[in-house]
């Protein structure tokens, strides 16, 4: 008995240790919980986040919108075929109602991470540099093709070879005709006959006589006999046997027809001299360019012959006409060229400067937001807020576009990023609009205290077909 006392005593003592372990244990964990969890912000919230918790549930959301596709909505939370959860939309999500429809409002810290560039608006002449390949060609005005009025033999060649310069009045060739031989004669008949008749007591034959001395002499101006050679004739009494041909003017001998001893007619051409003190450039401008310009305008040129070098002229006429192929317009130019450095048939740069002196509103043309026949820009209201303006436009030169209406000078304009703005203000003009229904929506129905249900229902008649409940999961 007293062996079996003896071995059960253990056996009754060794659960109840571990019973105050497992006790000891408990409490130094609980201890050790609420020690960490006073330590590390455990207990009630703080006020703020108690604050926005409370806004948050007092927010109810007008409705929901597709993510990928605003113009989906639906009155109840719902999920996309992606599975994407709709985003609700709340009232003070739409613009202030003094704004503009899709005005928006960007933080200074995601103005800088997308890069919103702005530019002031300015107000001055816009001006236009039309650029062209052009040809140096002959002034048509200062060419001479030179053929004789009389049939002859061609005696001696002054200027025998093609290239030659010649000066106005240098004699070109002498011609042996023997017209021009009888033309001479009667013409010294006349004046004979007339000095025979000056003491003519009548008045008629002298009349005649005189008459006849200026016929005879017409006619050698009209057969083109030197005014040098015929003076000569009335001093010497004596008949030239070659006639004289001279030149027109300074130039130089761009064609030869001619050789000595050779039997001319009145086809026949012996020169054809080009004055070039002063060249024309041919251009071709395209149609789209064709506004720019104007007869008057400046021009420049460079020639590869004459590097380092500028040419200097103006338009002095543009053609009524294009070319079919190359949609192009013919300008001419007219430039000096008195040293001659310009030759015929050069390859020329040609820049054509134009400026509209009516002073005019100009933004950067990257500024402008194209989508189809609306053209906008986004004016700085102030910082980090941008309103979307519908604009008319004009022309657009060197970087600079024309603004007929919408901006005015010194405004402040986006220029880069505005594709960004511009999604996010479509996007709010768009929740604005629906907003705006539903309210009207809500009054019209006069419902008071459950404007949430009877907006969701307004939403609910206004969703697209296929959308709304149809799309609840």
């Amino acid at each position: 008995m007293n062996n079996k006392s003896e071995n059960n005593k253990p056996e009754s003592n060794k659960p109840m240790g571990n019973n105050m372990n497992s006790m000891a244990i408990a409490v130094a964990l609980v201890a050790g919980l609420g020690g960490g969890y006073l330590l590390f912000g455990g207990g009630e919230p703080a006020p703020s986040d108690s604050g926005e918790r409370q806004a948050v549930a007092e927010r109810k959301p007008l409705f929901y919108r597709n993510a990928m596709n605003p113009s989906v909505t639906s009155p109840v939370p719902a999920k996309d075929s992606m599975g994407m959860d709709y985003v609700p939309v709340y009232a003070d999500d739409s613009a202030d109602s003094n704004e503009p429809a899709g005005t928006v409002k960007i933080d200074g810290t995601t103005v800088q991470n997308i890069g919103v560039r702005t530019a002031r608006a300015t107000e001055g002449p816009l001006s236009h540099i039309v650029r062209a390949v052009g040809r140096v060609d002959f002034d048509e005005t200062q060419l001479a093709r030179i053929y004789p009025k009389i049939d002859g033999w061609v005696e001696t060649l002054a200027i025998d070879k093609t290239g030659a310069q010649v000066k106005k009045g240098d004699v070109l060739l002498s011609i042996y005709s023997p017209q021009m031989v009888a033309s001479q004669e009667e013409y010294l008949l006349a004046l004979k006959n007339r000095k025979t008749l000056a003491e003519s007591p009548l008045e008629d034959i002298r009349r005649g006589a005189e008459s006849l001395v200026k016929s005879a002499r017409l006619r050698l101006e009209l057969l083109d006999m030197p005014e040098h050679q015929i003076e000569a004739l009335e001093q010497r009494g004596e008949i030239f046997r070659v006639t004289h041909i001279h030149s027109p003017f300074n130039g130089v001998v761009i064609k030869m027809g001619v050789q000595a001893g050779q039997y001319v007619t009145p086809r026949t051409q012996l020169y054809h001299i080009a004055n070039l003190n002063k060249v024309w450039v041919y251009a071709e401008v395209f149609e789209f360019e064709l506004p720019w310009i104007k007869e008057g305008d400046s021009a420049k040129i460079t020639v590869e012959g004459v590097p380092g070098r500028e040419f200097h002229g103006h338009i002095s006429y543009i053609y009524p006409y294009l070319d079919r192929k190359t949609r192009t317009a013919k300008v001419r130019l007219e430039f000096d060229n008195s040293d001659g450095a310009l030759l015929p048939e050069m390859f020329a740069n040609v820049t054509l400067k134009s400026v509209r002196s009516a002073p005019t509103v100009l933004v950067p043309a990257q500024a402008i937001v194209r989508s189809g026949a609306r053209k906008q820009v986004f004016v700085v209201r102030e910082p980090g807020k941008f309103e979307p303006r519908e604009v008319v436009v004009g022309v657009t030169s060197e970087g600079q576009t024309q603004i007929l209406e919408g901006v005015a000078a010194d405004e402040e304009v986006v220029v880069s990023a505005q594709f960004l703005i511009d999604s996010e203000s479509s996007l709010r003009e768009a929740t604005a609009k629906m907003i705006d229904g539903t309210v009207g929506d809500a009054t019209q129905e006069g419902v008071d205290g459950s404007a949430g249900a009877v907006k969701n229902q307004a939403m609910d008649e206004t969703s697209l077909p296929g959308q709304g409940k149809g799309n609840q999961p």
